[in-house]
């Protein structure tokens, strides 16, 4: 299963202290000798940590492809054609977010989301939906044209967090989920079972599948296990554990729950 590093919070942590240090491009090389097979970064429209310099660099110098995530707004769009990297997988973007909620709404009238993938697409730049696992949201993602969805698992990791770590026993709570645990358990199997067919469907339709958010070294193995997913994006817990561990350590660790 390939890996995309996404290295947002290297940013993050730079942003936090508005200095110029750590700086993201540092990354790249221990990335590439990790093992990584892509860097992946979001440049938000609030700029609140990756800024379009480092976009730009990231997106020259990486030896490893580049998936830029972005919003479907028309600056974005213009970014994203003038740097031209490898993938641009188009999110959703809520201002008042800490991180991304939700799949992009792809159902129904759309007219923006379809300019932004023609133009992405006469770039010869590869498009990616980052969806919610809905049969809905594949089959459309099918008609816009696109080579690659990606799953958003922020769903499945919440169920996991509130099941089998401290996180209802903190102030980061997901009060929607404080449930009896057999009543997870199901709703974990559930998701999981949704992920797996979704992925198949995807598959038999073309479309190449990704899954991301949330994901680490915890809740990863069964996400991993789904044959017709080729590949992961993560970020956020990698960035963490490097504090620990270091960056190529976290990231050859991740590597190794990804083995099938």
């Amino acid at each position: 299963m390939l890996l995309g590093v996404n290295i947002d919070h290297i940013a993050v942590l730079r942003e936090a202290r508005k200095v110029a240090d750590p700086d993201p491009l540092d990354a790249l090389s221990i990335c590439k000798r990790a093992g990584a097979d892509q860097i992946t970064i979001h440049l938000r429209e609030d700029r609140r940590h990756m800024q379009d310099m480092d976009a730009k660099n990231i997106i020259e110098l990486s030896a490893l492809p580049v998936n830029l995530e972005c919003a479907i707004s028309p600056e974005m769009i213009d970014i994203a054609c003038d740097l031209k990297p490898h993938r641009v997988t188009l999110v959703p973007e809520k201002r008042e977010e800490v991180t991304t909620e939700g799949g992009l709404a792809v159902t129904g009238e759309q007219p923006k989301l379809k300019e932004a993938i023609q133009r992405l697409k006469k770039e010869e730049i590869e498009v990616s939906l980052f969806i919610d696992p809905t049969l809905d949201a594949v089959n459309t993602s099918l008609d816009l044209g696109v080579e690659w969805i990606e799953f958003h698992t922020g769903k499945y990791a919440n169920i996991y967090a509130m099941l089998y770590t401290n996180l209802s026993k903190t102030h980061h709570t997901i009060p929607e989920l404080e449930l009896p645990r057999k009543v997870l358990k199901k709703m974990l199997k559930d998701e999981l079972c949704n992920l797996r067919l979704l992925s198949c469907d995807a598959m038999e339709l073309g479309l190449r599948v990704a899954a991301g958010h949330g994901l680490n070294m915890q809740n990863v193995k069964e996400i991993a296990e789904i044959e017709t997913i080729e590949e992961l994006n993560i970020g956020q817990s990698i960035i963490a554990r490097s504090v620990y561990t270091g960056l190529e350590q976290a990231i050859i660790d991740m590597k190794s729950m990804l083995i099938r």
